[in-house]
């Protein structure tokens, strides 16, 4: 057991810096941001202005606006002095060695003897950057490499030297997965250590194919993305982001730096992309580089004209009966495939897989570490000694001697051998959820609908899954999953069908067992626990609501966004936002509840999904009690955990909730003038505006002329009767079709 660090400093307020530091204020350290002094004005003028800079980015770097509090910005001319009370000093200067060493010596005269000392640094070898500190010095000092955007990606590379003492290693990596739910890979002092030296290789595959092969980059970043199990910037947008001068960059170390690589000659750029970047095409950042949005159209630049162009159809082949499969049935069929899509991954995945051999032990001593740290610092899904063995080492190996390819001799079988485990056991499933055991009396009840949508199938199952928890002996229920979203809400596509069909008694009947259901469940008699994920959206954030207790991940989006296909929300999110409203406020007085109450209606009424875990709690949608994970890896587990702790204790229902208190009609009034507002301002349509009525309506008690204590029940009954009128309203419809057939929300 280690002592988690309290306060950190980081140095360096640059893009990596100043989200290093966001990041350890999100987890609730102490952080102190410091960068060189301005040559003019206030000496805090340039770390000020990159903090603002920084907090403009998208996604967002912070949980909520109120965790920059925790970060205190300074300079290194007036404010070193703070750095005798860091636990941990994270330096992210600029990459030049002089300037590294020079502060290096500069902190030794200041910190603490106990304190640890990291770098950011991706491309200077780590063991220079502490020449000629002391020994105390360096057995404090090691590499702690961090992937853009550190909030959201989940590798961190610890990168010792051999004098790093193996306690603050080992400290350093207890705090980054327990405190910072960071995936932990000990990386060697190598050039750009494991993930990018590894991605790399794999973006200069893409860019020579493209360069010399005649394949399109459209082409190519069909056959790197999400076919692959990659993310959806494949190839090309991703060298866009990262900005090709920093590719070009990367490379030209990497030449250097290797000469003993046997694939060296990758590294060497080709003309093209110099030419490129001579002309100012640096990508995301000038706002062209491989890619370019002209008029909403997006547009690839040919590589004998340098011009801009629409892209032309793919001449990959048909493609549509692979991307219908499973992942690894995807891999395999698309490795064996004959024609350009199948000769392009055959060529690439052989020499990334050769590659990747190549450097064990170079990089990292066990193929597994190469794995994770694509998958964690890459988006992969399958890291490439995982992507050996779906496609057969045997296989692969032969392929290679056929392509003359050199092997380790390492290389002889599966990296990863099959391990028979049993399968959680099913006490009853149908095709699109299914109720397992966790065991010690826990049971699981998981969704497998396309988007983990609430469809019929799935409300069925949970109907027999609370029957058979009643009526068991078993101890309580976790609801989740383990796909990277908990729920996209309701099937609209099912609901869509019956509107068509103009059964609105169905409708109608859908509607008041949702709600039933959901009720059943706040009120269970055996403890309940939702473990959320990723986004939880429409009905899925009702039955979060729902649940009597939580536990979610940090990166948890969740929201009321029923507007946005013109409905509002009508399994009691309306009521449970109106309860929870009043109990926040001081008194049961309309000029307490007001700005509570406010704040629910404008969150629901333009859609707003929160950012973070963090910020679901400020907006209503999850209890301050709720337990946030920083990782939510373990989400499944730590629910199981918390359903034997409740009822070790003796779990007890919440109490029936009858004396709700609604501000009335002068209430709403004062939502309605704030829709009215909006939509003045060309912030909402007409219809936006009227479907805000409907939310005031039912927020604030119906047709009641003044506040009033009222029942759950009887808001639960106000829901149902406005969510059926609306679906039957032309717009709701229309934006329903529209959200199905473009997966983007029509505001008419």
């Amino acid at each position: 057991m280690f002592k988690p660090f309290q306060t950190v400093a980081v140095l360096g307020a640059g893009v990596m810096g100043s989200q290093i530091a966001a990041h350890l204020a999100n987890v609730g350290l102490t952080v102190h941001l410091l960068d060189i002094a301005s040559p003019t004005g206030s000496k805090n003028d340039l770390v000020e202005s990159a903090w603002k800079k920084a907090l403009k980015l998208s996604p967002p770097i912070l949980f909520t606006e109120k965790v920059a509090r925790r970060i205190t910005l300074g300079n290194f001319d007036e404010h070193l002095d703070r750095l005798r009370q860091a636990d941990w000093i994270i330096e992210a200067v600029v990459e030049d060695l002089q300037i590294k060493q020079q502060l290096m010596e500069c902190l030794e005269s200041i910190i603490q003897p106990e304190t640890i000392v990291s770098t950011n640094t991706s491309g200077i070898p780590i063991r220079w950057i502490a020449k000629g500190r002391s020994e105390s010095f360096r057995k404090r000092f090691l590499g702690t490499h961090f992937f853009n955007p550190p909030r959201y990606l989940k590798l961190l590379e610890l990168i010792p030297t051999q004098d790093t003492d193996a306690a603050v290693l080992d400290r350093v990596k207890w705090f980054g997965e327990r405190y910072l739910g960071k995936g932990i890979v000990i990386a060697k002092d190598t050039p750009n250590f494991i993930a990018n030296r590894i991605g790399i290789f794999v973006t200069l595959l893409g860019v020579k194919a493209w360069a010399e092969q005649g394949y399109s980059i459209e082409e190519i970043d069909t056959l790197t993305g999400t076919l692959i199990g990659r993310p959806k910037s494949a190839t090309f947008r991703t060298a866009d982001l990262v900005g090709l001068d920093t590719l070009i960059a990367v490379a030209d170390h990497l030449y250097q730096a290797v000469p003993n690589d046997e694939h060296r000659e990758i590294f060497q750029i080709p003309d093209v992309l110099r030419k490129m970047v001579a002309n100012g095409m640096l990508g995301a950042k000038t706002k062209q580089g491989f890619y370019k949005k002209q008029q909403r159209q997006i547009l690839s630049i040919n590589p004998k004209t340098f011009a801009y162009e629409a892209a032309q159809p793919l001449n990959l082949g048909e493609l549509d009966a692979i991307a219908a499969l499973p992942l690894r049935d995807r891999i395999r069929a698309l490795y064996a495939s004959s024609g350009r899509a199948g000769d392009f991954f055959r060529q690439t995945t052989l020499e990334m897989l050769n590659y990747s051999a190549h450097r064990v032990p170079e990089i990292a001593d066990d193929p597994q570490d190469i794995d994770l740290a694509m998958r964690w610092g890459f988006g992969w899904d399958m890291g490439p000694f995982e992507l050996w063995d779906v496609l057969g080492v045997e296989t692969v190996l032969a392929d290679m001697q056929a392509a003359e390819m050199s092997v380790p001799a390492w290389v002889k079988q599966s990296f990863y051998p099959s391990v028979t485990a049993e399968e959680e056991k099913a006490v009853w499933k149908n095709a699109e959820a299914a109720l397992l055991e966790m065991g010690d009396g826990v049971l699981l009840y998981e969704f497998r609908s396309k988007g983990n949508t609430l469809s019929n199938k799935v409300l069925e199952g949970f109907a027999a899954a609370l029957s058979i928890l009643e009526t068991s002996d078993y101890k309580g229920l976790v609801i989740g999953n383990k796909s990277d979203h908990f729920s996209g809400g309701a099937n609209l596509a099912e609901m869509g069908m019956i509107a068509q069909s103009g059964d609105w008694n169905a409708i109608a009947t859908l509607i008041s067992n949702f709600q039933e259901l959901l009720q059943r469940i706040h009120y269970f008699p055996k403890p309940i626990v939702a473990a959320i994920q990723g986004r939880v959206l429409g009905g899925g954030c009702e039955l979060v609501m729902a649940c009597p207790k939580i536990v979610a991940a940090a990166e948890t989006y969740i929201g009321l966004v029923e507007v946005g296909v013109g409905l509002i929300p009508g399994a009691g999110g309306l009521m449970r936002m109106a309860s929870r409203a009043a109990e926040r406020a001081a008194t049961e007085t309309p000029s307490h509840v007001l700005p509570f109450l406010r704040t629910a209606f404008e969150t629901i009424a333009i859609a707003r999904v929160s950012s973070s875990a963090v910020e679901a709690q400020a907006l209503g949608f999850l209890p301050y009690d709720a337990r946030i994970l920083i990782s939510g890896e373990h989400r499944l587990e730590v629910a199981k955990a918390e359903v034997l702790h409740l009822d070790r204790i003796g779990y007890v229902p919440p109490p029936q909730n009858n004396s709700i208190f609604v501000l009335g009609q002068a209430g709403r009034a004062a939502l309605e003038q704030i829709a009215y507002v909006y939509e003045q301002g060309g912030f909402a349509s007409a219809y936006d505006r009227y479907l805000a009525s409907r939310l005031a309506f039912v927020l604030t008690g119906g047709e009641l002329t003044a506040p009033a204590l009222v029942s759950e029940d009887y808001l639960l009954q106000l829901e149902r009767e406005s969510f059926v009128p609306l679906l039957r309203q032309e717009k709701t419809q229309a934006r329903m079709m529209h959200l199905l057939k473009t997966k983007k929300p029509l505001r008419n």
